[in-house]
């Protein structure tokens, strides 16, 4: 869930729960209303696909069970969600329901086929293919009618849901699409009813004035296209359901020796556990003992296996190749990497983007207006029936006809479905990358920023220093001088001094022991290595202790230019070494600075380094928009400063301090190995640790608004041409007159074509 809020120094809930029996986006629309509208709840958002609402609400004001009061007397079926409400098991209940919806759906079709053949037959000539006298029209009227009675109510119990969750929702007077079904598939079978005791009473003309065969008819459509929307949109949720397939049951834990296998929820923080090759990686923990590649993939979207040895972290649900790790457990259960990455995705896809908002809007007062457009059109007809066509008796067949058609045309299903389906394909999508949308709303507004701002430690560069430079003087040997000045940094902790010694090992060379080491914070060190006596650090450190380094000063200074960091060593009182050491750009950032470039965003980079450093780093990323000598506090003022010029501002960082900044941007993006306050603070979380990402996040936004937009233009004509056709507005001059069964069935699997149209950005290549 959420994070919670605070409003007003009161602690806010923030909470998820599940509401059953909502069918389209006028039921969303009407829960939605009903828990927004309640005094002290916040931040309603109900989507349909997902059939979860999300809100926060203040325990001081109004309990969680007169929130669900307020749902359940609106018609609806809310839950709290529990441990049986894990992806995993909604999966396995989603499978459960489809079974259901194909054995109704059976049903139905077992009766509606022969139904309609009944119902036709006797309209085509077509040789050798006629009914039976018994139930022929002409010779048999009464049992016409009363097969087609009989064939009908079996279809009426297996779509009895549009009945009751209808009626319910009518009582409630919160009418929805099942309200729409009902009265029209209703009042046709009704009007059959009556037909056939007309028929029955002596009028065989009634024969000709039966609808069952649309009542039928239209409950099956509407139910085989409800089933392929459930299909399809199954196939939304994959995403969270193949991450959820990495997790083990099962962990082999080390424990006095032995090796155990233990069901996961046994294992506890600090747990020793064997990965043997080939197998998952069962917990997040650190490397004790051992080194492997690992795939990672899944959870980072990075195709390379990742190469671990001792010390290294391990994600949950990654996957080791060659090697035998012993893994010390530093998270479990719910706090394990791969469990917060579901949590983002199911908050992703369970709040709605801003543009959601329109088709709620018009959903909520869609059906009431749908409902009056079918009574005055019928009414019109009759009308015009009464005083027009006055010659001659009024036709209620037809009427009955404009009526029906009108209430399943417009059923908004499609409007429903056209922003929660993109949202949860593209949420999807981007998680297979190792993009992770906290929101809806994150991967709506992200598509239409202006600026990037970057981070420079950690985000641009490599986070940590590494040497690029080594240089000796006064005839001295490099490789001895590096073994020496390597071997004398061992002792200390300053990340410049670790990484010599890196560098001293990626040479090849092996470092000896240093003995009478002393530390000299903020200056350097000095210790005795087989006799002789080396000095590294700083040049006031060498000028305190009378070393000349006159000779180095030219190479120091157009090192110091490039903003990298000077080291000086001495042996025995004499220079003998330099050391140049920088925080490297990444490989990759300088190809993601130019594709954000290329796509018309601008860049800046934010650094507390002054302006000389940073300008040697933006050099080398190709940024030319330096904001340098920013404070850790003052990052969040320079993202102010951008928006105030008009500008969409996203900003990417890593850091502690970076956490303000990114609550100010308008899209916080957080490098997913940076720590976790900043992936906290940020509305996307970037699996992998280059810049690349970024451009792939903002391709994907894009898509997916086109693909709501898509959806969106697709669910308005389709109700906005439909409902003149169904009203007999085009028949009236001449023109066609839409049938009910054929209303049913544009109305069934325009609803499917929104779903399937969202499923396209499953193959989207980033």
């Amino acid at each position: 869930m959420a994070n919670d809020e605070t409003k007003n120094n009161i602690e806010m809930i923030s909470e998820r729960i599940i509401v059953k029996g909502m069918s389209c986006a006028s039921c969303s629309a009407a829960v939605e209303k009903a828990i927004s509208t309640l005094e002290g709840v916040t931040d309603a958002s109900v989507n349909l696909t997902t059939e979860k609402a999300s809100f926060s609400y203040d325990p001081s004001m109004i309990k969680l069970s007169e929130i669900m009061d307020a749902v359940t007397n609106k018609g609806y079926s809310p839950e709290e969600e529990s441990t049986d409400d894990l992806p995993d098991a909604q999966a396995i209940r989603h499978e459960e329901e489809l079974r259901r919806m194909k054995l109704r759906l059976i049903t139905a079709l077992v009766f509606a086929v022969p139904l309609m053949i009944i119902a036709m037959l006797h309209m085509f000539e077509v040789p050798g293919l006629k009914l039976p006298v018994f139930i022929d029209p002409h010779s048999s009227p009464f049992n016409f009618a009363a097969i087609q009675l009989i064939l009908t109510i079996p279809v009426i119990f297996a779509g009895s849901k549009f009945f009751t969750r209808g009626t319910k929702a009518l009582i409630k007077r919160s009418p929805n699409m099942d309200s729409l079904i009902a009265i029209g598939t209703g009042s046709a079978f009704l009007y059959g009813v009556y037909a056939l005791a007309m028929i029955w009473r002596g009028d065989h003309s009634f024969a000709g004035a039966l609808y069952f065969e649309s009542a039928a008819m239209v409950i099956t459509l509407v139910m085989l296209g409800k089933y392929l929307e459930a299909v399809s949109k199954g196939k939304t949720s994959d995403a969270i359901r193949k991450l959820i397939k990495l997790r083990p049951d099962k962990a082999v834990l080390i424990k006095n020796g032995k090796e155990i296998s233990v069901s996961l929820s046994e294992i506890t923080t600090g747990d020793i556990v064997l990965v043997k090759p080939g197998s998952v990686v069962p917990v997040d923990g650190e490397v004790a003992e051992g080194s492997s590649s690992v795939d990672e993939s899944m959870l980072t979207g990075e195709s390379m296996p990742v190469f671990k040895s001792v010390g290294s972290t391990t994600i949950g649900g990654s996957v080791n190749y060659e090697g035998m790790l012993k893994v010390k457990v530093t998270r479990t259960g719910e706090n394990t990497a791969l469990s917060q990455i579901i949590r983002m995705i199911e908050n992703a896809q369970s709040r709605k983007a801003p543009i959601a908002k329109l088709a709620d809007k018009i959903s909520g007062i869609f059906v009431p207006v749908v409902m009056l457009i079918a009574v005055v059109s019928a009414l019109a007809w009759f009308i015009a029936g009464r005083f027009i066509t006055f010659d001659r008796p009024i036709d209620f067949d037809f009427i009955l006809n404009i009526f029906v058609t009108v209430l399943v045309i417009a059923c908004p299903c499609a409007l429903g479905l056209a922003t929660p389906a993109a949202i949860m394909a593209g949420t999807g999508k981007g998680a297979g990358a190792g993009i992770l949308f906290k929101s809806g709303e994150a991967l709506e507004v992200v598509h239409s920023i202006d600026g990037v701002v970057l981070d420079k430690t950690g985000t641009l560069t490599e986070g940590k220093p590494a040497v690029t430079d080594f240089i000796v003087f006064g005839g001295a040997d490099i490789s001895e001088t590096l073994v020496l000045a390597a071997s004398a940094e061992r002792g200390s902790e300053h990340p410049v001094a670790a990484s010599l010694v890196e560098y001293a090992k990626r040479k090849g060379l092996s470092l000896l022991e240093p003995s009478d080491f002393q530390a000299l914070p903020g200056k350097g060190i000095s210790a005795d290595i087989e006799g002789k006596k080396i000095i590294a650090g700083s040049k006031v450190l060498m000028d305190e202790s009378g070393i000349d380094v006159t000779e180095a000063l030219p190479e120091a200074s157009k090192f110091s230019g490039k903003g990298k960091t000077i080291m000086f060593f001495a042996v025995n009182g004499k220079l003998s070494g330099l050391a140049a050491a920088s925080d490297l750009i990444k490989e990759t950032s300088r190809s993601a600075v130019a594709a954000l470039k290329e796509i018309g965003i601008s860049v800046y980079m934010i650094t507390g380094d002054n302006r000389d450093t940073a300008r040697a780093i933006a050099a080398q990323a190709g940024i030319n928009n330096i904001l340098a000598d920013v404070l850790p506090g003052g990052k969040a003022d320079e993202i102010a400063s951008l928006q105030a010029k008009g500008m969409k501002i996203a900003m990417v960082g890593d850091g502690i301090n970076d956490a303000p900044a990114l609550t100010q941007a308008d899209v916080g993006i957080a490098i997913g190995t940076g720590t976790d306050i900043a992936i906290e603070s940020a509305d996307i979380v970037l699996m992998r640790g280059d810049l690349t990402s970024i451009v792939s996040t903002i391709r994907l936004s894009k898509a997916t608004m086109r693909n709501i937009r898509q959806n969106l233009f697709w669910a308005f004509i389709y109700n906005i041409a439909g409902i003149p056709l169904a009203a007999g507005v085009f028949y009236a001059f001449g023109g066609p007159l839409l049938d009910p069964v054929f209303a049913g069935a544009a109305m069934a699997f325009s609803s499917v074509s929104v779903v399937l149209n969202a499923l396209r950005l499953r193959g989207f290549k980033l």
